[in-house]
């Protein structure tokens, strides 16, 4: 890491290292939202609007940055490690590739994956007038369409998706917190972003009836380059430490459905000897006492 050779000489110094060492459950991950040499308003707007809805896990950086991340990648990575982000979203335009939008995520502070979109439409937070979501909502996130489970581009871009807009991981859920969806559906080789306000209704019962509001932003995006990892590359950046995976449990299995079942080691029993309920139908007659000790019992002797 860039920071593992300095020695803290101040107590804040201190803090801000120990924030960025290596944890078996690792915080939030950070987007930073880079604008190019030669963004327009178009693509101003979007970096905008994403960063309304990413917030507060999220960094803008209002200043243009001359770099091409496709050709030359350290100015991203140097930015990465400056505000300790591990997504990134860049925003650029220009003649050959007009409203062009790069997002991506870092591993180990080197870039991992990386997808190029064109924004064909665009329709801001500001241009649909009705109630927004407060700033930290989670969203529920819905993807439609075959591309994202055939093809091997797709599949990246949903898991790049997934990870840019999941927000913190949360041990419970309540139901008024279920307000902000973000759905994504990948038809004819285009991906629509929509984004819709979840409104619960009277219905009568106890569960409500649910509406969607259309909120903003919305935008229709092509996929135009893409740079992903290779298969060993991506298989490392998914390895989890040894301290978080679930030991295994001997003679405990489960089925499809969830149900456990445990397996009990016993000795050897003998079940002649085993005590039943005292009854006069599971009594021993004195023939079968006999025949188990092996010889004939002696009869009682009359009294004179």
């Amino acid at each position: 890491l860039i920071y593992s050779c300095r020695k803290p000489k101040t107590k804040r110094a201190k803090r801000f290292l120990e924030k960025r060492e290596p944890k078996l459950k690792e915080n939030t991950k950070n987007a930073m939202l880079i604008k190019g040499g030669n963004a327009n308003l178009t693509v101003t707007e979007v970096l905008k609007d994403i960063y309304a809805v990413k917030k507060p896990f999220a960094v803008l950086y209002k200043k243009k940055n001359i770099t091409r991340p496709f050709e030359d990648q350290t100015s991203l990575e140097f930015f990465s490690k400056k505000s300790d982000c591990s997504l990134f979203l860049f925003g650029s335009h220009n003649k050959k590739r007009p409203n062009n939008l790069i997002i991506g995520r870092m591993f180990d502070y080197h870039v991992l994956d990386m997808i190029e979109l064109g924004v064909e439409k665009f329709v801001s937070l500001k241009d649909v007038k009705n109630s927004k979501c407060p700033e930290g909502t989670k969203p529920m996130l819905i993807f439609a369409g075959d591309m994202f489970d055939v093809n091997e581009e797709y599949r990246r871009l949903k898991s790049l998706l997934i990870d840019f807009f999941r927000g913190p991981s949360v041990p419970s859920i309540r139901l008024a917190g279920l307000e902000y969806v973000l759905h994504f559906t990948a038809l004819d080789g285009k991906i629509y972003m929509r984004s819709y306000k979840v409104l619960l209704k009277k219905s009568g019962c106890k569960v409500p009836r649910i509406e969607l509001e259309e909120m903003g932003p919305s935008l229709d995006l092509v996929m135009r380059r893409t740079h992903l990892a290779s298969d060993d590359l991506y298989k490392l950046s998914l390895k989890q430490p040894k301290a978080l995976k679930p030991k295994k449990k001997k003679n405990i299995s489960h089925d499809v459905f969830g149900t456990t079942y445990g397996r009990i080691h016993m000795q050897k029993q003998d079940l002649s000897k085993l005590q039943t309920r005292k009854m006069k139908g599971l009594k021993k007659r004195p023939a079968e006492k006999s025949a188990e000790s092996g010889g004939v019992s002696p009869k009682k002797s009359k009294s004179g």
